[in-house]
C-alpha cells in the first residue's frame, strides 16, 4: 500500500498555515492540534475542488497549491470563530 502526494502535501500546506497563523494570531494554545488537523484536512479538500474546477495556476505536480490554502484559511477560521462562539472554559467563570 503506497500513500499519495496529496496527503502527505496536505499536511505540509497545512502546517505551513497553522504555524503561520499562529504567528499572526500571537499566542498559541491548546487547540493548536485541532487547527493543524482544520488546515491539513482543508487543504485536501481544497486540492480536490482545484481539481475539479482546473482553474489553480501554480501547482505541484498534481497538487493545487492556491486552492489548497485558501481552504485551508477556511478552516482555520471556521476553528477560530467556534472557539469564540463556543462556551468558556469552567475555570473561567465566576460563582
Amino acid at each position: 500500500m503506497s500513500i499519495g502526494p496529496a496527503p502527505v502535501l496536505a499536511l505540509l500546506v497545512g502546517g505551513f498555515h497553522t504555524a503561520l497563523f499562529m504567528f499572526l494570531r500571537g499566542r498559541g494554545g491548546a487547540q493548536m492540534l485541532i487547527l493543524l488537523t482544520a488546515a491539513a484536512l482543508g487543504a485536501w479538500a481544497g486540492d480536490a475542488i482545484g481539481g475539479r474546477m482546473g482553474i489553480d495556476p501554480f501547482r505541484i505536480g498534481d497538487f493545487h497549491v492556491i486552492s489548497a490554502s485558501i481552504v485551508a484559511w477556511a478552516g482555520l477560521a471556521f476553528v477560530e470563530v467556534l472557539s469564540i462562539l463556543g462556551p468558556a472554559n469552567s475555570t473561567d467563570r465566576r460563582p
